[in-house]
């Protein structure tokens, strides 16, 4: 969308690291300008590209160019790196402090016990569930929507004796296993005994059965409980939860950054970090590095710093003291 628009009349040997630099500032400085080449029908931003966004067109580039050295139109490949790059500032990913948790679960519960229209009454049960369920496992979205209900067991954990959940996940980092919060329990179960709604006759159906003259209505089919092979999150509830967030003002972090499902995995991991958890153990059992957990969430967490570390202070010596008595090597010859 952008690449070709600038690069698409050059050869491969024009494209060095002068022109993508010149590149980077036509990205930077382009913004707010409408591009005739985007099929896409959101407005014009004035924002300039995130770094991140401008890091992968670069990537995007370098595979190209490196297609072009391993077919041999091109005998090397150009040094395309910035030549200047300022540390980058380590930020927070938006989460639910425990205060705004606990509003989003119970926003979510008020509208499970009184939706807008009893035909989104499902709908909202599983989105209170899935804010529980999702903020005691620390699963990520993918993760959840893969999950069927084979992969979960309620096991009683041999060390502290709760009941918990064992989970199987299949995701971005492949096969993996998480061991849920005791708060887990109680959400699967309700998703498991809760029915999915069959749908009956709909209108056009029924008006297509009067047109060949059959006056009775078929059976509508029962409700049937999830089997092991079901989802445990059927279908998709994004504009749900988006409206449940807007409603209760939780849609946007204090820095503005808007919160999403991941939101609920960030949170799962700030909480264990709050409460004392090893960050070896949060890492394995969130399937992701030690190092991921340091920079994006210990960092931020006001409970990984000791006070009784940070405010220490020196004892001042006391101004007149008496010499210690030293027993020298020598008295007792000199007594002698």
């Amino acid at each position: 969308m952008h690449l070709l628009p600038f690069f698409g009349d050059l050869g491969l040997s024009e494209i060095t690291g002068g022109k993508v630099q010149e590149y980077r500032v036509h990205r930077m400085s382009s913004r707010g300008i409408a591009n005739p080449h985007s099929k896409s029908n959101r407005p014009v931003s004035d924002k300039p590209p995130a770094r991140k966004t401008l890091h992968n067109e670069i990537v995007t580039l370098r595979q190209v160019l490196r297609t072009a050295v391993s077919h041999g139109w091109l005998s090397h490949l150009p040094d395309i790196s910035s030549p200047y790059r300022a540390s980058s500032k380590v930020e927070h990913r938006p989460w639910f402090s425990p205060a705004e948790y606990k509003q989003l679960y119970k926003a979510t519960g008020a509208y499970a016990k009184e939706p807008f229209h009893a035909h989104f009454a499902w709908n909202a049960q599983q989105v209170h569930d899935y804010v529980l369920f999702m903020a005691n496992t620390g699963l990520r979205p993918d993760e959840a929507s893969n999950l069927e209900h084979r992969d979960v067991e309620i096991v009683i954990d041999d060390e502290t004796g709760q009941q918990i959940l064992e989970i199987e996940v299949r995701g971005k980092r492949g096969v993996g296993f998480c061991k849920s919060m005791p708060n887990a329990v109680r959400p699967y179960e309700r998703l498991l005994n809760r029915p999915r709604p069959v749908q009956g006759e709909s209108r056009r159906a029924a008006q297509r059965r009067r047109w060949a003259g059959i006056d009775e209505a078929p059976e509508a089919p029962e409700a049937q409980l999830p089997k092991p092979t079901d989802k445990v999150f059927p279908g998709n509830h994004v504009k749900l939860f988006n409206g449940v967030l807007a409603r209760a003002e939780l849609k946007f972090d204090r820095d503005g950054k808007a919160r999403t499902a991941y939101s609920l995995r960030h949170t799962y991991i700030c909480l264990r970090l709050m409460e004392g958890a090893d960050v070896y153990a949060v890492a394995r059992n969130c399937r992701t590095s030690v190092e991921m957990i340091q920079k994006h969430y210990a960092a931020h967490i006001k409970n990984m710093i000791s006070a009784a570390s940070v405010n220490v202070r020196k004892v001042k010596p006391k101004r007149h003291r008496q010499p210690v008595p030293v027993a020298f090597e020598d008295d007792d010859l000199i007594g002698a």
